[in-house]
């Protein structure tokens, strides 16, 4: 197989982290993926709204993989393809990957928008008055604590989320389960989901995913700078006014 460069449009947010992780396993499992160029993309200077990010996003959203000639979008939509590509425990290509990609896509419909809408509001809607958000972050609060609860239940007594093995489905849900201390969703309910996150933690795949664009003494604990910077990026990403700028 030609091995062809492939490049990565990415940040340090749960939906780039899924992508630099799973390079990361791939190559931890001894597979080839050849070269890999990471572009750093700085949200808070609006940096994917450049033409040249637009031409290959039109959503003008990270991660963007390009694999020779082709450009994919969306980050689990990333993970089937280089698991796919490149064959390794992380998805069987038989029927048994159907075990593994309702959670992928289950993280994307259910646990992205849920712990993504948590987070916001609770952190970076600065434009909402504090009344006007109770209750959405009540609503996604509760959500958000149902599907931990979920998750919870399907890793019962496995250290994976589909098994003995550790598969895309770990890889998609990490990311977004890690941050439940920023988030402020208390998962210390369930244990078992606490181990998981743990486990996953351990794997030096994971260790050298979580660094792509983060100093390596700040992969677990932001400098105060940097959180002040999220912060400041966040609200202005989540802002009504950006939102509406961003309609073309």
């Amino acid at each position: 197989m030609e091995i062809i460069m492939i490049e990565l449009w990415t940040s340090p947010t749960p939906n780039g982290w899924k992508v630099s992780i799973m390079l990361e396993e791939l190559i931890e499992a001894g597979i080839d993926v050849g070269e890999v160029e990471i572009r750093v993309i700085d949200l808070m200077k609006g940096e994917q709204f450049a033409d040249d990010f637009v031409a290959r996003n039109p959503n003008s959203k990270i991660p963007t993989l390009r694999d020779g000639e082709r450009d994919i979008i969306e980050s689990c939509a990333i993970l089937q393809y280089l698991a796919e590509k490149y064959p390794s425990d992380l998805l069987p290509l038989d029927i048994c990957k159907w075990d593994v990609l309702p959670w992928v896509y289950w993280q994307a419909a259910n646990v992205g928008p849920i712990f993504g809408n948590k987070l916001s509001y609770t952190r970076y809607m600065e434009d909402v008055a504090a009344e006007e958000r109770r209750h959405p972050i009540e609503r996604f609060n509760n959500e958000a604590l149902r599907l931990v609860s979920v998750l919870d239940r399907k890793l019962g007594d496995n250290p994976w989320v589909c098994g003995d093995t550790f598969t895309i489905a770990d890889i998609a849900l990490y990311p977004w389960v890690r941050g439940w201390k920023w988030s402020k969703i208390n998962i210390t309910t369930w244990p078992r989901v606490m181990a998981w996150v743990d486990r996953v933690r351990a794997r030096p795949g994971v260790e050298r995913g979580l660094g792509y664009g983060v100093p390596s003494d700040e992969i677990d604990q932001w400098s105060e700078e940097r959180k002040a910077k999220t912060a400041k990026s966040g609200a202005s990403i989540a802002s009504n006014d950006n939102l509406k700028n961003s309609i073309q």
